[in-house]
């Protein structure tokens, strides 16, 4: 038998006489079963390029919306710029506004569009069930 303190903030520090690998086991159990609880949030990530065509973003828009959006995972929507299109990456924040715009009635923007290295991004969150 080993002196385990239980509770070293309370005043005074509660301890108990009992076996400490017991404790420990017990202890890891209750952690493991909590995580089983913690739902996971699960981000999808859709890339378009920056001359992408009508059909082309249709189509990522689309699949954005149907197949994430609407069960419930967040997408990351990511525009690269490759050599010299890092002097137009405005048409990049052009992009990214469009698809918010095309998915405002699904999914509200968690994070506007940003700059990070050679790409753009933005993320969107779907809106909660009524």
């Amino acid at each position: 038998m080993d002196l385990v303190e239980i509770a070293p903030n309370a005043d005074p520090p509660v301890c108990k006489i009992m076996d400490y690998g017991k404790f420990q086991y017990e202890k890891s159990k209750k952690e493991k079963e909590s995580k089983k609880k913690q739902t996971k949030i699960v981000v999808k990530e859709i890339k378009f390029p920056l001359g992408i065509s009508d059909h082309d973003y249709e189509y990522r828009m689309l699949r954005a919306k149907e197949e994430f959006l609407e069960k419930r995972f967040k997408v990351r929507a990511t525009v690269t710029f490759r050599g010299r299109q890092m002097a137009h990456t405005h048409l990049g924040r052009d992009l990214l506004l469009k698809l918010t715009e095309d998915l405002s009635e699904i999914a509200d923007v968690e994070l506007e569009p940003r700059m990070e290295a050679r790409s753009m991004f933005t993320v969107f969150t779907p809106k909660p069930n009524k």
